[in-house]
């Protein structure tokens, strides 16, 4: 099982449940209006005056066999809008209950 973090402008965010449902992921947890900047060349997103824009973020658990499709998919997303910013992360886990 590999765990997928995705953090990303919530303007994304009905693409990405969509995403996930077509790669047959149902279970996910997700956080409202989080704040950050990109490490590269990311605008902040502060929900400011000045960054009024805000993030979300998903965290959901995977087979294996899945993630590379998953982050594939959300790589095409974010280079073809790639001002709104996505980054997605894996790790694998190696026990549940």
């Amino acid at each position: 099982m590999t765990a997928i973090f995705i953090a990303y402008n919530q303007a994304y965010y009905e693409e990405i449940q969509g995403l996930l449902e077509q790669q047959g992921v149902r279970g996910f947890t997700r956080w409202n209006e989080i704040t950050g900047r990109g490490s590269v060349t990311g605008e902040a997103h502060y929900g400011t005056h000045t960054w009024p824009t805000f993030n979300d973020a998903i965290l959901t658990f995977v087979d294996d066999d899945k993630v590379d499709a998953i982050l594939n998919l959300l790589h095409e997303h974010d280079n073809a809008t790639p001002e709104l910013g996505l980054r997605a992360f894996s790790w694998k886990i190696d026990k549940t209950i």
